[in-house]
């Protein structure tokens, strides 16, 4: 239902969540920052139940307009203790003392229009949630914010897997992720999903269950026009957060088979974003045309001189938010076939895709030269994308779904 100044209901949302999102410097936190901001804005009350972040500045009792946050400054728990735990790690990690009071004391206050479990990060609150409205009259509406259909993603991860001793640990802990996602899609009363793609996988399995599609927004920058010429550096960029294993084992896929192509024609590659120095250290000490920047305040200069952006992904599901960045930023998109999922972007003609990292590091360097052809595809691109991604749309559906 539309969620007016007129409505004489109070709209308040509990919203079970990872972490802080600030600063937005991942996909994760990008789509849980942006839908909490929209839905406040859209007229709902909001109260965040989420891990504090050392890098963040908020802490616990922070109170924005229609937004009121509750953090646990302790941090997450250690990956070791989950390996006993029934849940999987990404949601262990946020079993805290801590979290587990917060959410006690937030339930017994009560006046809950809905709650949102925001990830499956959140499902360790599933439990507690269920067991106190068990016996209750009236139960808020349980809304599953899904980032990825984890249950496929987090399969094909451990496939991947070459070692066995870690292949077996990431399919067991997969197979943990599956039950506990399957239980909260089963508890709540409705479900979104965060591409087409990943909803006909849940609706597979559940073609009762109301579901939608809650693809992001964008509130980045938007390039009005440009032109990339041939005075331009001979360089392709990767831009992302690399702390996830997924995210991780694609890099070093692609840069494996990509960096001596590029040295080979004189091309330059660069990754620009946050993972551990360690893994940092290693890809350097075996690449020769790719520079790995970690960490920057600012991607947009490395945006401003770069000719083409890569998506070498390959497992990880969901949606990638910084293909939107690059469109918006006007950089001609290469990718993985299947690999950008959710955006009205046509092969060949707004993006450029390949079958494998191979072709697609080939398909990369084929075109680098090509100016009238990439100047074609960014431009395509961006008045394809142009008024798709509203967050203030996405805030009043996700606000209908939580209101019933």
């Amino acid at each position: 239902m539309p969620i007016d100044a007129g409505h004489r209901r109070r709209l308040r949302c509990l919203w079970l969540t990872y972490a802080d999102p600030e600063p937005r410097h991942s996909g994760e936190f990008i789509y849980s920052g942006g839908l909490i901001d929209a839905v406040a804005q859209s007229g709902m009350e909001v109260e965040v139940l989420a891990l504090g972040r050392s890098d963040a500045p908020r802490r616990n009792g922070h109170r924005d307009p229609r937004v009121v946050w509750w953090l646990d400054s302790h941090g997450p728990l250690s990956r070791l203790g989950s390996v006993a735990s029934a849940l999987p790690h990404i949601v262990y990690r946020c079993r805290t003392a801590e979290m587990q009071r917060m959410l006690d004391e937030l339930l017994r206050r009560g006046g809950w229009t809905g709650i949102v479990f925001d990830g499956l990060s959140s499902g360790w609150a599933l439990a507690p949630v269920l067991e106190y409205y068990a016996d209750k009259t009236h139960r808020p509406r349980l809304v599953y914010v899904s980032h990825n259909h984890e249950e496929s993603t987090r399969e094909l991860i451990a496939k991947s897997q070459v070692p066995f001793l870690k292949r077996q640990a990431v399919r067991l802990d997969a197979r943990k992720a599956t039950r506990l996602e399957r239980e909260l899609v089963e508890a709540v009363d409705t479900v979104t999903a965060i591409t087409p793609d990943d909803m006909r996988l849940y609706r597979a399995r559940w073609p009762d269950k109301p579901m939608d599609v809650l693809t992001p927004g964008y509130r980045g920058r938007s390039v009005a026009s440009r032109r990339i010429t041939a005075s331009m550096p001979r360089r392709a960029v990767i831009v992302g957060s690399f702390d996830w294993i997924a995210k991780r084992m694609n890099l070093e896929e692609f840069i494996t088979v990509a960096d001596s192509l590029f040295a080979a024609r004189g091309a330059e590659l660069q990754v620009i974003g946050s993972a551990k120095k360690s893994f940092l250290a290693s890809l350097r000490r075996r690449t020769v045309a790719t520079e790995f920047t970690g960490t920057v305040p600012d991607v947009t200069e490395y945006l401003d001189a770069a000719r083409i952006a890569i998506v070498p992904e390959r497992t990880g599901g969901g949606f990638k938010l910084k293909v939107l960045e690059y469109v918006f930023n006007r950089l001609p998109v290469f990718g993985l076939v299947g690999s950008v999922a959710g955006v009205p972007l046509r092969n060949g003609d707004e993006i450029m895709l390949f079958p494998d990292h191979a072709a697609l590091a080939r398909g990369v360097l084929n075109a680098m030269d090509d100016v009238d052809l990439l100047n074609r595809i960014q431009q395509r691109a961006f008045v394809a994308c142009s008024g798709q991604f509203d967050w203030a749309s996405r805030g009043r559906q996700l606000s209908a779904a939580i209101a019933g």
